[in-house]
Parts: C-alpha cells; structure tokens; sequence
C-alpha cells in the first residue's frame, strides 16, 4: 500500500517537472480567425511566441496563409511565398526564432489587413536579468531582426477551436513514460 502511494507521489513529480517544457498553441485571430478586417498587431500583443509554439489559421478556402519574407510582408507583394496554403486550417509550428511573416496570398487581402508579423523568441530560458528598453538606443537588437535563415515553420492542416493550449512533444511524452514505469517498478 505504501510503496504505491510513493509510486503514485512519484509520478506526479515528474509530470509536474514537464509542464515547463510544453508549447502553446495560438488560434491567429481568436474567433474572428484568418480573414480581412482583423487587426493582427492588435492581437499579438502580450502574447509571447517560443519556439515550438504553433499557430493555428482557420479561414475560409477563399483565402491562403503564406509565409513571406519581410519585404513581401511590408509591401503586399504576393507569389513569392516561403510557404503557402488554402486548406481553411492551417497549423504553422514556429520552430526558429525571429520574425516570421504571414500573408494572404489572395492580391488586396493583405492590403486590407490579412498579414501577421509574429516574434519568436527561444525556448531556452535566458540565463542573463532581462534588460530594460532604452530609449536612448537607436539600432534594433539582435531579436529585432527578421529571421534570415531558410524557411522556419512546417506546416500542416488541423482543426482547434481554443485561442491558445497545451501541448507536450513526442520526445517529452515518451520520455516522462519510461521515467514513470522506471520509478514503479523500482519501488514495486
């Protein structure tokens, strides 16, 4: 009896030691979704975007999610995507830090209103006290700058109906299973 309420103790110890590792899933414009006349700056705001979180776009197959790059973004300019797609749901795992750009693909959406500019930050929890804004600075920082490596995301088609939730990786599941059947059997 007592060896399974230190198992059970043990177990949740280690559930409890992951809930950190796991990544936020963001419904891009709520329940407004991916369409014109949605104020996406707006909707950034006081979300924080890390590596490994996913960006889910519901929108009607009238329109697309493109990933562009800055200049594509700033000027509207359709046809030279990074990524594209018009399934209606789209899901954009943000797997590098940096600013990623998003269009609609359909010529005049994005003027009015359909692109998104979202900053990802690292995963990895900085070691140093955060810094606070200097006005005094006029060069943008390293994290102001837009992402030039190739393309960051992959994307894929799912359904969610939730602004934002969890999810654990595949690595983090597996390796808090094995730990947990590890940690019963030594004290069983």
């Amino acid at each position: 009896m007592a060896s399974s309420s230190v198992g059970m103790g043990c177990l949740l110890l280690v559930l409890f030691m992951v809930v950190p590792s796991l990544a936020t899933v963001y419904t891009v414009g709520d329940t407004s979704g991916w369409t014109t006349g949605v104020d996406y700056s707006t909707w950034t705001k006081g979300k924080t975007f890390k590596v490994g979180d996913s960006l889910v776009f519901n929108y009607p197959t009238s329109h697309t999610v493109d990933e562009v790059s800055s200049g594509d973004y700033s000027t509207c300019t359709v046809g030279n995507a990074i990524t594209t797609d018009n399934s209606g749901a789209t899901t954009v795992t943000l797997k590098t830090a940096g600013t990623h750009y998003f269009i609609c693909g359909v010529v005049g959406h994005c003027g009015n209103g359909m692109k998104l500019a979202v900053k990802v930050e690292s995963a990895a929890p900085s070691k140093s006290p955060s810094k606070a804004p200097s006005s005094s600075s006029s060069s943008p920082t390293s994290s102001d700058k837009p992402s030039t490596t190739t393309p960051s995301t992959t994307t894929t088609t799912t359904k969610t109906d939730s602004s934002s939730s969890w999810s654990l990786s595949p690595f983090m599941a597996f390796f808090t299973t094995w730990v947990a059947l590890f940690v019963t059997v030594v004290i069983s």
